[in-house]
């Protein structure tokens, strides 16, 4: 069986449009996170939204017929041009793409064509010219994590040599009424696992992974991924934190270490009453909760389909740097079973580290990666 590893990463978000920039900000334990007094129906969202400004002057430098692309297509073809100019596109490079809504405000223009997830796929992969059919990751929030264990077992398979995993969504109104709908959604900045956690906040970016069965330069390999679904609830997890459990085992079993291995562990963390109790439950389970976790929400919001994505590229920033990532929003501790979440920069040796991830319709996956 092939290796599969991480050759290069990027990411765009309001806080940067590179991963230096990102690890900087929350370095400084910077947030995109700001109050919208108006949103669409809604007023009074706080959420990480990068500035239509910013993201059109960036594509221009790339590409002169702005017009011709939405709004989201300009961001995956800005995130993805970087790493696609450093690693090229072979007759059997896969395009992997992650997201939940896709370009879901096309809707407001009456145009249904561009709403279809495959038809945002296709654009993106004509314009780099891919000779393979684009694979569409879409389920729920763990899209970003499971869209890594497509590419890792495709590569294995044999069936792509490399592959590109892209992931993106936006905020939008409709993205906003649906977790209004659910009553998750915080009137103030999101705080995961703290006591006095209110829910989410959403967020934007677009996140992107070259992936090779080369070892030369690459930043990680990926040793071990799971995705099992507990089948508890429409939007609620299972409360005993079953399928978060069974996902970290098996993806530990797979990379044939124990959990005292794991150096670092970068929670889904919502910020939500059940999401984070789930997940503390899950790690107590697992004897995992002394190891350092931490969410990233804090820093980018709520990001869907690009948040496993997004978090694994600062996470492979963190096993590089040999740096702990700070829980932004984190004071004290609002989860029934003790976990060791990361409040101050620390230097910390992590070799290996954990990934995971939690959506709507019981799903749960989870990602090991080896520096």
């Amino acid at each position: 069986m092939k290796n599969v590893f991480i050759k290069q990463t990027n990411c765009i978000t309001p806080l940067g449009f590179d991963v230096a920039s990102n690890w900087n900000a929350i370095q400084n334990l910077q947030t995109g996170i700001s109050l919208h007094e108006q949103f669409g129906a809604f007023s009074n969202i706080y959420a990480s939204c990068i500035p239509n400004s910013k993201i059109k002057e960036n594509f221009q430098q790339i590409e002169k017929s702005v017009d011709d692309f939405s709004r989201i297509e300009q961001l995956l073809i800005s995130v993805m041009k970087p790493i696609i100019d450093s690693n090229g596109i072979q007759p059997k490079t896969a395009l992997i793409l992650s997201t939940t809504k896709g370009n879901i405000s096309a809707l407001e223009n009456n145009d249904l064509q561009s709403a279809f997830l495959s038809q945002l796929a296709k654009k993106i992969a004509n314009y780099f010219q891919f000779q393979t059919e684009p694979i569409i990751v879409s389920n729920a929030c763990v899209s970003g994590v499971m869209a890594l264990s497509v590419a890792k077992r495709m590569l294995q398979m044999q069936v792509f040599e490399t592959a590109y995993v892209v992931a993106v969504d936006e905020v939008t109104e409709f993205v906003v009424s649906g977790f209004n709908s659910f009553q998750a959604m915080s009137d103030e900045p999101c705080k995961p696992y703290d006591a006095s956690r209110k829910g989410v906040n959403l967020g934007e970016a677009a996140a992107v992974v070259f992936v090779d069965t080369k070892p030369e330069n690459a930043l990680v390999e990926i040793i071990g991924d799971a995705n099992i679904n507990d089948a508890n609830h429409i939007s609620g997890p299972s409360r005993t934190g079953e399928g978060l459990f069974l996902s970290v085992q098996s993806a530990l079993k797979e990379a044939n270490i124990t959990t005292d291995k794991i150096d670092a562990i970068s929670l889904h963390g919502t910020a939500t009453l059940y999401n984070d109790e789930m997940e503390a439950i899950a790690l107590n389970r697992l004897q995992m909760q002394q190891i350092p976790a931490q969410s990233m929400k804090g820093y980018f919001g709520h990001t869907l389909g690009t948040s496993g994505l997004l978090e694994t590229v600062l996470l492979i920033e963190s096993m590089q740097k040999n740096t702990l990532i700070v829980s932004k929003g984190f004071e004290n501790l609002g989860v029934s079973q003790p976990i060791q979440i990361t409040t101050e920069i620390a230097k910390k040796d992590i070799k290996y580290a954990l990934k995971t991830a939690s959506g709507f319709g019981g799903c749960n996956s989870a990602i090991v990666l080896k520096k």
